[in-house]
């Protein structure tokens, strides 16, 4: 294992948030808070509670899976697109650095970022509502292992984009209303039983449900069929990653 490949690509893709701190940090943050005020102070103290939480503290979790997920696509697509783009993607190529080398290089920036981003958003979210976490390393292994999968989906996105429009399709068509379909503001117990049992076709449901219960003990399904539900979307895509640089897929051409 190259160590030090995977630390200049690592060092280089965390340089790049603090050149655009207002685009990768405040913009999220001021977004999320914006949701915060307006569905959790003003909404929620008009809504009873939701399996014994308030409304406020209920959508906190749907709205840091929200943030992370499309941070770390967005993060990982780019860090991996915008080399393709200039064209130095053929040097990292040429080096003696394996892909396994690369892709922690750029999923580890990527992740990071996410879990700095989420981890403000969770101060944050302090200043407006009040809230527990009754399982906090659950929490913290929910949060880790969404960012590096999520980031693992957007290093296979901008591999496959071949131009800036398409690295925006996945997350503003696909990945947002998933999210905000997924259960991030309601329960899916709300629903009629027909919504329920489509709801539970929607693969960000496992992710917003295991994510609450670490803060709640509440949840739409079982937490270990939530972890199951990532660490599968997690090996489905090292599988693709493998086989993109097995055949040069949209790298050697």
């Amino acid at each position: 294992m190259n160590i030090y490949a995977i630390r200049a690509i690592y060092i280089f893709e965390m340089s790049r948030t603090g050149r655009t701190l207002m685009q990768s940090i405040a913009s999220p943050i001021l977004t999320t808070s914006l949701y915060f005020i307006v569905f959790g102070a003003a909404i929620g103290s008009r809504m009873g509670d939701v399996g014994g939480v308030s409304y406020g503290a209920f959508i906190i979790p749907g709205l840091l899976m929200l943030s992370l997920l499309n941070e770390s696509i967005s993060n990982a697509s780019f860090g991996i697109y915008f080399p393709k783009f200039t064209g130095t993607i053929y040097e990292l190529l040429s080096a003696p650095v394996s892909y396994v080398e690369v892709v922690v290089g750029y999923v580890g920036a990527a992740a990071s970022k996410s879990i700095i981003l989420a981890t403000l958003i969770l101060i944050t979210a302090r200043l407006f509502v009040d809230y527990d976490i009754q399982h906090p390393l659950w929490m913290l292994g929910f949060l880790v292992l969404t960012a590096v999968t999520f980031s693992m989906f957007g290093f296979i996105i901008g591999i496959w984009a071949d131009d800036f429009q398409k690295l925006q399709v996945v997350p503003l068509m696909i990945i947002m209303p998933l999210t905000f379909l997924g259960g991030a503001f309601y329960s899916i117990d709300m629903l009629p039983p027909v919504w329920q049992k489509i709801a539970l076709l929607n693969p960000v449901v496992y992710l917003v449900s295991g994510f609450r219960w670490s803060f709640y003990g509440v949840s739409d399904v079982g937490v270990a069929i939530s972890a199951g539900m990532i660490v599968g979307f997690l090996v489905l895509c090292l599988a693709v990653v493998g086989w993109i640089f097995k055949t040069g897929y949209h790298l050697k051409t």
